[in-house]
């Protein structure tokens, strides 16, 4: 198991990965802000994020990247995914050669369209990478209430450490070796999240967002099996599981989003009155992008690219989805 945890960005997931993580291991978490850095380390919150929730008196912070990756064993990347590049090439002078990276990110990189782990792959070539991903709804985590998760790599080796070093009585670790299969669903579920969103904010109930999730999540598959990925990943964790957390939550960002818009609100106020990133936002072009460099139809993903990006109202696009030719459900 590592001895020394660096978590790179003290947003909500950030902070709370970093808080349970340093009740393992040593763990240092970058924050941006001295004065989060310093409130996390001595008075134990950040006041930015989570502010009311207790973390762990184990968990120190700096806003020094040299002084959090400096000696570490393990990288964990909590940044959004606009910025992941820039972040790593501001740490790579000061990380050891062959340290492992872990990515919590689920977006894809702004016009390259490249997941986070190949984004790590180009920066730091020399160290291994690795997904954590699955139904990840920060607070809940932080609070200590049951969840799972699932660590992706190609690496067994670095799996079980990852594993073990993560792993916490309240939140169970699982394994997987399906990279592009975990990281794919953990993307398109964001923008098929601001769908269910939309659909909640128009008014619709139960029977539409199932319908949401399922062919949602038909979508996710045919993207990342095309991709290389394997079916049998979406069934679990980072498929199903992360799917319909992140629909059916109030407190997911990306649904949040979906429900603003439906309710007619402008992407633009909405962006404007939040500090948390939704990544679906910034990722669904991107998505629809791949989808059509590897000839995959994704008509949810299509529409919500359309109101958040070309500014078709919510209900015009559910009346777009529901009157598409007819066929088989699994074709």
């Amino acid at each position: 198991m590592p001895q020394r945890v660096a978590v790179i960005g003290a947003g909500s997931w950030g902070t709370t990965v970093a808080s349970l993580v340093s009740m393992n291991t040593q763990t240092t978490l970058w924050a941006r802000r001295s004065d989060v850095a310093q409130a996390i380390t001595t008075a134990h919150h950040n006041p930015t994020y989570l502010h009311d929730v207790a973390l762990s008196t184990s968990l120190s912070a700096t806003d020094s990247l040299k002084d959090a990756v400096s000696g570490c064993d393990v990288v964990v990347m909590a940044v959004p995914s606009h910025g992941f590049r820039d972040i790593l090439v501001q740490l790579s002078p000061h990380l050891a050669a062959g340290v492992p990276v872990v990515s919590l990110t689920k977006g894809l990189e702004p016009v390259s369209g490249l997941r986070m782990s190949q984004v790590i792959g180009q920066e730091l070539p020399h160290s291994p990478v690795a997904v954590l991903t699955g139904p990840n709804l920060a607070r809940e985590i932080a609070v200590g209430q049951p969840a799972a998760s699932v660590i992706a790599t190609s690496d067994a080796d670095l799996a079980r450490d990852l594993q073990h070093a993560f792993n916490r009585p309240t939140w169970r670790m699982y394994t997987n070796s399906d990279v592009v299969g975990c990281e794919i669903a953990g993307v398109v579920k964001n923008v098929i999240a601001i769908g269910a969103g939309m659909a909640f904010g128009l008014g619709f109930g139960d029977n539409t967002r199932a319908a949401l999730i399922t062919r949602g999540l038909a979508e996710i598959t045919r993207l990342a099996v095309a991709m290389g990925a394997r079916p049998e990943t979406f069934a679990g964790l980072a498929g199903m599981g992360d799917l319909i957390a992140t629909c059916a939550s109030a407190m997911s960002r990306n649904n949040t989003v979906g429900r603003r818009l439906g309710q007619g609100e402008s992407l633009a106020s909405i962006v404007e009155s939040t500090s948390m990133v939704a990544e679906g936002v910034k990722s669904s072009a991107a998505v629809l992008d791949l989808a059509r460099t590897y000839n995959v139809e994704m008509p949810i993903t299509e529409q919500v690219v359309a109101v958040c990006h070309h500014g078709v109202l919510a209900a015009d696009a559910t009346r777009a989805l529901m009157t598409r030719a007819l066929k088989q459900e699994n074709d």
